[in-house]
């Protein structure tokens, strides 16, 4: 498949190759639907028309069976609308290389690194070795979303990341620049309003909503009001049960289930004021997806940019790369590191890692050999 394009103008076409009839035969049925120009030949077809038509298409969900693979890779060709700075309550974050958002817990009971880091000293001592190996976000969560979590109480959560995101803007300060060479971005992983608007008032520039605005009707209305960069993960569930499998039945398909719920998760925020350009939305890996689920999101990342959101992958030592490569949770780095590397060839802009070392070097050659 390779593209060209008119300078100036919406239109874009691509030449499709190794086509077999039934392929042809649906693309020419489903573009003329779509009002797209098809024009074939033995084995190939030229396919041209508006970027927003040729998106119609790039739907494996909607697709014919015999153009879903083409389809996929349609969707992975077509360039992203998603811009290249992310606005937060902290400043302009470049979207325009690899962006990596290294994982602070300071909760005893998280399934990679629970209790390593649950003290002030500790968790100070883990942000200069995160921000060293190349971090620009440090996300600070203090309640465990593994499967099987209980659900921790507004007083102990605010105990748990108040004092160490304090402690971090303190040690870590940042200049005003909108985008800073030096310092550091926090973000704080919460579904709850009460702990955001404590994280904000401690310095933090980003709230990480696993729920996608789903948990807690006035997190949305708090993010509009502070001007905080936002992130929409998707999940189903609540806290205990969003990483389980007891949510992972999919009926159109993990892709489209997820895409549909994402959709949904912006509409939640624009309904609560905030602007889209604070916006960056996660897929959700490892939660309520099985193994074969989260191998078909990572190959089919590039279709949720029609969402024209930045993309933040957080594969890090998830369960499915276990399973894949027989590792313990404390040996996927560079599983993680790979599966950063080819979700940044399907559009993902930011990265959220336990070890950011590996992943950083992965992505320096994925984003050198395809820049985006």
């Amino acid at each position: 498949m390779s593209r060209t394009t008119a300078a100036g103008l919406e239109s874009l076409a691509y030449h499709l190759t190794q086509l077999d009839g039934a392929a042809l035969q649906a693309l020419v049925t489903t573009g003329g639907r779509l009002g797209l120009d098809v024009v074939t030949g033995e084995d190939w077809a030229l396919l041209a028309g508006p970027r927003s038509r040729l998106a119609a298409l790039a739907r494996p969900w909607t697709a014919p069976e015999s153009l879903v693979e083409l389809a996929a890779a349609l969707g992975h060709a077509l360039p992203g609308d998603e811009p290249l700075l992310w606005q937060t309550a902290g400043g302009m974050i470049a979207l325009d290389r690899p962006v990596l958002v290294g994982i602070l817990n300071v909760t005893p009971d998280s399934f990679s690194d629970g209790g390593r880091y649950a003290t002030v000293d500790a968790a100070l001592g883990r942000a200069e070795e995160l921000l060293r190996d190349g971090a620009t976000i440090l996300d600070v969560g203090g309640e465990s979303t593994r499967p099987g979590a209980t659900p921790v109480p507004v007083e102990e959560e605010l105990a748990r990341v108040v004092p160490v995101i304090e402690a971090v803007v303190k040690r870590f300060h940042r200049s005003s620049q909108s985008v800073p060479s030096v310092g550091v971005f926090v973000s704080v992983d919460t579904t709850k309003s009460v702990v955001a608007r404590a994280a904000l008032d401690a310095g933090a520039a980003i709230v990480n909503d696993v729920s996608g605005l789903r948990l807690d009707p006035a997190l949305g209305g708090l993010c509009a009001e502070r001007g905080a960069g936002l992130v929409l993960m998707h999940s189903r569930g609540g806290v205990g049960d969003m990483a389980s499998l007891e949510h992972a039945h999919y009926l159109d398909g993990v892709l489209a289930g997820v895409r549909d719920e994402l959709a949904g998760a912006l509409a939640r925020a624009a309904r609560a004021g905030i602007g889209a350009e604070r916006i960056v939305l996660d897929p959700g890996l490892g939660f309520g997806k099985t193994p074969g689920q989260n191998v078909e999101l990572l190959r089919g990342l590039g279709a949720l940019r029609s969402l024209g959101r930045p993309l933040l992958v957080g594969p890090s030592r998830k369960r499915f790369l276990g399973d894949l490569t027989a590792r313990a949770p404390e040996e996927r780095d560079l599983a993680t590191a790979a599966s950063c590397a080819l979700a940044w060839e399907s559009g993902a802009r930011l990265f959220r890692v336990h070890e950011p070392g590996p992943a950083r070097d992965a992505l320096a050659i994925a984003s050198a050999i395809r820049p985006r």
